[in-house]
């Protein structure tokens, strides 16, 4: 740096010279907390959680007080909310890749208010009406998720840079299963103790305030719709075609692709959660604040897990640790299955809930690495399609498995079935297999 004589020192007849600007802009930082309007998110996020999580448990446990002896209705409960979710929700990536994303988020939020308010008039109904009411909320809680999943991860991209791209994710983690451990618990004492509507009235106030958390985050620039050279120019492609290369992209990358449909499978075959509310009531013999204990379970390990994993991020050997964790996640499914202990499943169930957080923190992160800017709602509208699939349709499976084999063998030929899945794509998952996440620099674009 040039000497700059002090002002003391003036040289002769000159004027001092100007001391140039040596402020050093601050690096941006890798924890993505420390963004305001990130932490706006997350207040968002997780009042938005605590309002479905308190309709999801409600739903299952009205139905099987009502049919105690027909699992197959858990199961099209699943299937009413995939319907929407799955077949809006690549609509709701292209929507959200080309329109403001908080005021989507904004439009979903609503229609998961009026929801939640549909849903307390459905608790003064009995029977078939009963049915049709919680069905429909149902689809319409649907209809929200097919435009929220894609669009809130791709709002988060614009507030965090790539930097906090894996504390980004962890933190969403955590939020999640911070909420989806309170809820039934929540939900459970208030049904039990003091009735239906109290859990609908929390449920309505978390709607509300998942709004107002939105509304403070600041408008963010339309998404850049820029294209690579040798593409057609994004302002020229259809609705169609831009909708379609998200899919392209997707399945063009192994590592996108493949992690995803390791958890499409497992989890389509290897999830419980949807037939809990049987369990509680023929095999266990527990009532609302023990079937809350048993859903809150796999929520409050995967809470636990994320928690450690922002003190160890697992960057290294990522692909196989992903790997072994949904190995053991089937392990746990067989274990709760032939469990008729209340410890025992709830043990099974925690433990399932660490392995799945250690997949959810890795698949999201691979999401976050290897998705572009400009395509960022499509490719987490595919993502959603995966997990939709696994979930919903994972609680028609189980559903209909119940149905047809009974509610115990079912549970556990899926965890068996998850255990054949996770071998397959280690052998033949090469990319996934091999992932690691201390190859990728904060700065480059990861290699496909």
């Amino acid at each position: 740096m040039p000497y700059v004589p002090p002002e003391s020192e003036p040289s002769s007849g000159a004027q001092p010279a100007a001391v140039p600007n040596l402020e050093v802009q601050p690096r941006p930082s890798n924890v993505a907390t420390d963004y305001p309007e990130f932490r706006l998110l997350m207040g968002a996020h997780a009042c938005a959680t605590m309002c479905t999580r308190i309709l999801f448990f409600w739903a299952p446990f009205a139905i099987a007080k009502e049919y105690p002896n027909e699992p197959l209705y858990l199961g099209l409960l699943g299937l009413v909310q995939a319907i929407p979710a799955l077949s809006l929700a690549i609509i709701g990536g292209y929507v959200a890749d080309k329109f403001d994303r908080r005021n989507l988020l904004r439009s979903t939020l609503t229609l998961q208010l009026l929801s939640a308010c549909g849903m307390a008039g459905a608790s003064y109904l009995t029977g078939s009406s009963m049915l049709i009411a919680i069905f429909f909320c149902m689809f319409c809680l649907g209809v929200a998720r097919g435009f929220a999943e894609p669009t809130m991860p791709s709002l988060e991209a614009q507030i965090v840079p790539r930097l906090a791209a894996v504390s980004a994710a962890t933190w969403t983690t955590i939020v999640w299963h911070a909420c989806a451990v309170f809820a039934p618990l929540l939900a459970g004492a208030l049904v039990q103790y003091v009735g239906n509507l109290s859990a609908f009235l929390c449920s309505i106030v978390f709607a509300a305030g998942a709004l107002v958390f939105i509304s403070k985050v600041g408008t963010k620039p339309l998404p850049s719709r820029s294209a690579p050279p040798s593409s057609k120019s994004a302002n020229n492609e259809s609705v169609l075609e831009s909708i379609s290369a998200g899919w392209r992209y997707v399945l063009k990358r192994q590592i996108l692709w493949s992690s995803m449909a390791l958890d499409l499978f497992a989890v389509l075959f290897g999830g419980a959660i949807a037939m809990l509310p049987l369990y509680a009531e023929h095999i266990l013999h527990i009532g609302p604040v023990g079937l809350g204990a048993l859903s809150a379970a796999p929520m409050l390990g995967a809470l636990t897990c994320a928690m450690l994993c922002i003190r160890f991020p697992p960057r290294a050997y990522a692909g196989k640790i992903l790997l072994s964790s949904i190995f053991g996640f089937g392990i746990c499914m067989i274990v709760f299955a032939l469990s008729k202990s209340f410890y025992l499943s709830c043990a099974a169930l925690f433990l399932s809930g660490v392995l799945d957080g250690v997949s959810v923190v890795i698949r999201k992160s691979i999401l976050r690495l290897y998705s572009p800017d400009h395509m960022r709602g499509r490719i987490a509208a595919v993502n959603s399609v995966f997990i939709g699939a696994s979930n919903e349709l994972g609680e028609l499976e189980s559903g209909v498995a119940a149905h047809l084999l009974g509610l115990v063998p079912s549970v556990w030929l899926g965890g068996l079935t998850t255990l054949v899945i996770v071998v397959s794509v280690a052998i033949f998952g090469k990319e996934v297999r091999e992932f690691d996440m201390r190859r990728i620099h904060n700065d480059d674009e990861p290699h496909s």
